[in-house]
């Protein structure tokens, strides 16, 4: 986890249903102080499974974060580079592009809210396209060699390279993230993007059990399909 209201939730959850043992890391402990990093990050080749969650901050604006990101770049294109799968989950999908050398920008249409996406080329994205709960400003441009799986109107949503898999959109939200994002969230702040606070968590809590299944369907898919496509 970059900050500690960006928890794995339900990917979490539902990883520990598959049978792995779940070690999160903490990589700052005081939002209002990003550069302060908990430590060094672990030993990532311990690991049989990298996830790489979200974050308030953004991959355009490194010199905010400048004491762990260039390390946390190279240690998740390490881990690609050894062939261990990486999940990256909207920053840390962005992240993960950006490790393999693909490109992350401000992105003109900001997303915040429930969004279906839709499946690119060829590919053979989850069956689950949505809606999924989105809530980025930056988006990513998926690596050359990588296939794209699926976008959205503001940009690429999913594509898969080798073992790695990087999303734009939240498959481990739970209302009760939700409610925590919206009660750090300033008032105008909402108002400028268009949301409605109550609204945005009422739909998030009738759509909760929905999207459990469907983030439990897209972890399957992950591990069944591209992390450990024979069992292992």
């Amino acid at each position: 986890m970059h900050e500690s209201n960006d928890p794995s939730g339900e990917v979490g959850s539902h990883l520990v249903t598959r049978g792995f043992d779940l070690t999160e890391h903490l990589i700052t402990e005081d939002i209002a102080k990003p550069n302060e990093a908990t430590g060094p990050l672990p030993d990532l080749s311990e690991y049989d499974l990298v996830v790489v969650m979200g974050s308030v901050h953004s991959l355009t604006r490194k010199h905010e974060i400048e004491s762990w990101i260039h390390d946390e770049l190279e240690a998740v294109a390490a881990a690609h580079r050894r062939g261990q799968p990486v999940l990256g989950i909207c920053f840390g999908g962005q992240l993960l592009a950006e490790a393999l050398g693909g490109v992350v920008e401000p992105s003109p249409t900001t997303e915040i809210g429930w969004y279906r996406i839709e499946a690119t080329g060829d590919g053979h994205p989850p069956a689950e396209l949505g809606p999924w709960m989105q809530w980025h400003h930056d988006r990513f441009h998926a690596p050359t060699e990588a296939e794209l799986l699926a976008r959205s109107p503001a940009g690429h949503q999913l594509f898969r390279f080798g073992k790695a898999v990087g999303a734009q959109f939240h498959p481990e939200i739970t209302a009760e993230i939700i409610d925590d994002w919206l009660a750090h969230s300033p008032s105008d702040y909402l108002r400028q993007h268009g949301v409605d606070p109550v609204r945005l968590a009422e739909e998030t809590r009738r759509r909760e059990p929905e999207s459990r299944a469907s983030c439990r369907r897209f972890v399957d898919w992950y591990l069944d399909t591209i992390a450990f496509p024979t069992g292992g």
